[in-house]
C-alpha cells in the first residue's frame, strides 16, 4: 500500500500451521471465507533451504550505513520514520533470524535482502511513515483465535505495516508481545517492530523468493490487492526499487519479477 497516500497475549490456542496454498493478504482487502481463500501457513522445516555457508556478516555488509541512510535520505525531514528506523536496529532484529539473507546461493540471499528492503521502501515511503495514515480497525472477527480488543486498530505499522488482528495475534506469541492489546508497541519499539516485520516476512515470504519463484510472488504475499493489473503504478514501484538494490548488491534480480 503507498503510505504517502493512505497511511495494516492472552492465552489463547495456538493457530494451526499446517501448510496451504494461499493466505489473505498484509493487508487492504477485507477477509474472505477461508473456504474461498486458505490462509496461507509457514513453509515445513524440512522444506526450507539450508542456510548457506555465507558468514554472519554477509546482510550487514551489503545494508551498508550508506544504503540504509540513503534510503531514509530520500524521505521529508519531518517524518517520524528517520528517526525511528535504523540500520542498528534492523541488524539487532536480524539476530532473531539467521536464515534471513544466507539461504540458496548468493544470488538468493542478495535477492532476498533486496526484496526485503524494496517492499519497506515502498511500504514506508523510505522510511518516513510508521504507522498508516487515518488507518482502520482491521479486525476479522472470522478469526476467532485472535479476538480484537475493541480500544485497539490494527491498521498497517512498521517496515512492512504489519496489518489485521490474527497477524498481530500471531507475531506477538511468535517474537514476545501482546499483539492483540497492545499493537501500537511496534510504532514505539524499532526492534520489535523491524522484528514483527522479519517475523512476517520468514513466515510467509521468504520461501518465495530464496525458491525462484521470482520478486513477483513476494509483491502477491506482501499486498496481494495491487497484482493482475489492479495497481500497475504500485508494483512497477515495487519492481523499481527491487531492480535498483539488485544492482546496489550485484545479483541478478531473476525472473517474474511482476504480479
Amino acid at each position: 500500500m503507498p503510505m504517502a497516500l493512505t497511511t495494516t497475549t492472552k492465552s489463547l490456542p495456538f493457530p494451526d500451521l499446517t501448510p496451504t496454498t494461499a493466505r489473505p493478504p498484509l493487508k487492504l482487502h477485507p477477509p474472505i471465507s477461508l473456504s474461498a481463500r486458505p490462509v496461507l501457513r509457514p513453509l515445513a522445516l524440512s522444506a526450507r533451504a539450508p542456510i548457506s555457508s555465507l558468514d554472519d556478516g554477509w546482510v550487514a555488509d551489503l545494508v551498508t550505513p550508506e544504503f540504509f541512510d540513503g534510503i531514509t535520505a530520500k524521505s521529508p525531514a519531518s517524518c517520524k520514520g528517520k528517526s525511528f528506523y535504523t540500520r542498528a536496529a534492523f541488524l539487532e532484529a536480524l539476530s532473531s533470524y539467521p536464515a534471513f539473507g544466507r539461504t540458496g546461493s548468493h544470488d538468493d540471499s542478495g535477492r532476498e535482502i533486496a526484496a526485503f528492503f524494496a517492499h519497506a521502501t515502498h511500504e514506508t515511503g523510505h522510511f518516513c511513515y510508521v504507522e498508516e495514515i487515518k488507518g482502520k480497525v482491521y479486525c476479522s472477527e472470522k478469526h476467532t483465535q485472535c479476538p480484537c480488543n475493541p480500544e485497539k486498530k490494527y491498521y498497517g505499522r512498521g517496515p512492512l505495516q504489519l496489518t489485521w488482528n490474527y497477524n498481530y495475534s500471531l507475531a506477538g506469541r511468535c517474537i514476545g508481545f501482546d499483539g492483540l492489546n497492545s499493537p501500537e508497541l511496534l510504532a514505539n519499539d524499532r526492534i520489535m517492530s523491524f522484528k514483527a516485520s522479519l517475523w512476517y516476512w520468514m513466515t510467509y515470504v521468504h520461501h518465495l523468493i530464496i525458491s525462484g519463484k521470482g520478486f513477483g510472488a513476494t509483491i502477491k504475499a506482501i499486498n496481494g490487492g495491487e497484482c493482475g493489473g489492479r495497481r500497475p503504478c504500485a508494483v512497477n514501484a515495487r519492481v523499481r526499487y527491487y531492480m535498483d538494490y539488485c544492482s546496489r548488491f550485484g545479483v541478478p534480480p531473476g525472473d517474474n519479477l511482476t504480479c
